[in-house]
């Protein structure tokens, strides 16, 4: 058995790939998960993977990737990037060789051209929470509705204009005071994502989009997506455990060699 881990600033993400190609697909509190199940040693971290609730596990290989991987090196795993984990993974779930992929993660954001399967170029946002998952949360609580709600409107968008999640929150409160509806407001919060991450889908363009990240639950945004840019989205199957997938294939694929 093969192991992929993507150690999330939100969640640690682990599949685990059999002999018969078959996926489990594992997910943890990412403080949770270090506070419970991790420990130092000389400087690495070491996890017991059965005591992850995941039975015996006899592992061939495995491999990292995340938000943590700069910080926490991984006793016995091969650490890679994110964009490459996401990237294998998205050709591994879809079967495309040709897209452009986006990965909307808990603190930071992705694009990535891929051609004939491997990736070209790529654009990372680490530096600001205004185009992640963490700013959609604290927006949708300032509307007092949850992820899925928000995640269905886009029509009719209030204009939001700040390019910071602190002072987005305190501009989103003054359209609430000035009567707008919640629909029209959680579109805006929507367009807003779509407007940070517009110049990276424009500079690495593709006529198909890939998908993953935890964001890509949100229907509004990919339907933005596909309006304002004319372009084919595709959302795989878990697409929250895209890095974690690639880990676990590029494992398989490098113990094949």
């Amino acid at each position: 058995m093969y192991a992929g881990i993507d150690l999330g600033s939100r969640n640690v993400k682990v599949a685990l790939l059999d002999d018969n190609r078959e996926f489990s697909l594992h997910k943890f509190d990412t403080v949770s998960f270090y506070r419970e199940h991790g420990r130092l040693e000389d400087g690495q971290l070491v996890v017991n993977l059965s005591g992850l609730g995941l039975g015996n596990v006899n592992l061939k290989a495995v491999v990292s990737t995340g938000y943590g991987r700069q910080t926490i090196n991984l006793k016995g795993a091969r650490n890679i990037p994110e964009i490459k984990a996401h990237v294998t993974g998205a050709v591994h779930l879809t079967g495309l060789d040709n897209f452009t992929l986006l990965d909307l993660g808990g603190q930071d954001s992705k694009v990535a051209k891929v051609v004939k399967g491997r990736m070209i170029d790529f654009e990372t946002n680490d530096r600001c929470a205004a185009s992640t998952g963490r700013y959609l949360e604290n927006m949708a609580a300032v509307l007092d509705i949850d992820m899925e709600e928000l995640s269905r409107y886009y029509e009719n968008p209030v204009d939001l204009t700040s390019t910071c999640a602190i002072f987005g929150e305190t501009e989103l409160i003054g359209k609430v005071v000035e009567g707008h509806p919640v629909s029209n407001l959680a579109a805006g919060v929507n367009y807003t994502i779509f407007k940070r991450i517009k110049p990276m889908l424009i500079k690495l363009s593709s006529p198909t989009v890939v998908f993953t990240g935890g964001v890509a639950g949100n229907s509004a945004l990919r339907r933005i997506i596909e309006r304002e840019l004319d372009v084919e989205v595709v959302v795989p199957k878990h697409p929250q455990y895209a890095g974690a997938i690639g880990c676990a294939v590029t494992a398989w694929k490098n113990n094949e060699k």
